[in-house]
């Protein structure tokens, strides 16, 4: 294989929900590595794997919600480590929780939480995945079975071990995110995280005393009736992925499944919820 690669840098708009479904339908193609960017991502392709249609079947390009231009060119010996490096900064979530790469320094944060980002997100730089850290953080958690539903990198997966839940229940739809929460979580010595590939078909019969659920506005709501068949009673549902605006839809699903609100954060705009049975 040739060391010689494509890369491709795409300015998306808005950013977090369209690069993560930008990243989605690009790595089932032969892109093997992204990287996040201010104005959204780079994308990485081998030469002898691209051909000019590779952009073809990428449905979000075409999609009217989102504004999405991009550039090309051909880049030799790519250094990843030196590509992680420059884009993925280490995260500081109220001085109990650091978020960081191995390239990072470790600190003497309670919880030093190691993850390879590479091309999943949810490395905790995302306000979405940091109000849920922040849940996590003032929640008590120990001894709780937990699912992170659509754990990307398992970092909240991860948290909640941490913090004493067990056993964990970690799913994601995406072959590249199972595998990479597989190897996070040995990453940082977890014993109790169980990865699942796959989407909320896996829940049936299943149940847990804290679910965390970190995806987008659509899916959770597609979702909500599976999420609290499988929540205990007096079990607590976090969520995040959605706007500001987005709350009315969320909230109504949730109360007329019998869920009650107690808590929400607010981060430029993107929100987290949480909820118990």
């Amino acid at each position: 294989m040739s060391n010689i690669y494509i890369g491709y840098h795409f300015t998306v708009e808005p950013k977090e929900l369209g690069s993560e479904i930008l990243i989605a339908e690009l790595g089932e193609t032969a892109f093997e590595s992204f990287t996040e960017t201010e104005t959204g991502i780079s994308a990485f392709v081998q030469k002898d794997l691209w051909d000019e249609t590779i952009l073809e079947n990428i449905q979000i390009l075409q999609s009217e919600e989102f504004n999405i231009e991009y550039t090309f060119e051909e880049i030799d010996q790519v250094n990843w480590n030196e590509e992680w490096e420059k884009n993925f900064e280490a995260i500081d979530v109220e001085g109990n929780c650091h978020v960081r790469a191995p390239f990072h320094p470790k600190t003497d944060a309670e919880f030093d939480i190691l993850i390879e980002p590479k091309m999943s997100f949810g490395t905790g730089h995302h306000e979405t995945t940091h109000m849920m850290i922040q849940h996590l953080l003032e929640t008590e958690v120990s001894g709780m079975k937990t699912l992170d539903m659509g754990c990307g990198t398992a970092i909240l997966a991860i948290l909640a071990e941490m913090k004493g839940a067990q056993p964990i229940d970690a799913i994601d739809i995406d072959n590249w995110c199972y595998l990479n929460s597989i190897e996070n979580a040995e990453r940082n010595n977890c014993e109790h995280i169980t990865v699942y590939e796959g989407d909320a078909s896996l829940l049936k019969d299943k149940k847990y005393d804290l679910i965390i659920a970190n995806i987008n506005r659509n899916i959770l709501l597609n979702d909500m009736q599976s999420y609290t068949d499988c929540l205990n009673p007096k079990g607590t549902l976090l969520l995040s992925g959605f706007y500001e605006q987005d709350i009315p839809f969320i909230d109504a699903s949730c109360t007329e499944k019998g869920l009650t609100y107690v808590k929400k954060f607010e981060r430029n705009n993107w929100v987290s919820l949480k909820y118990v049975n």
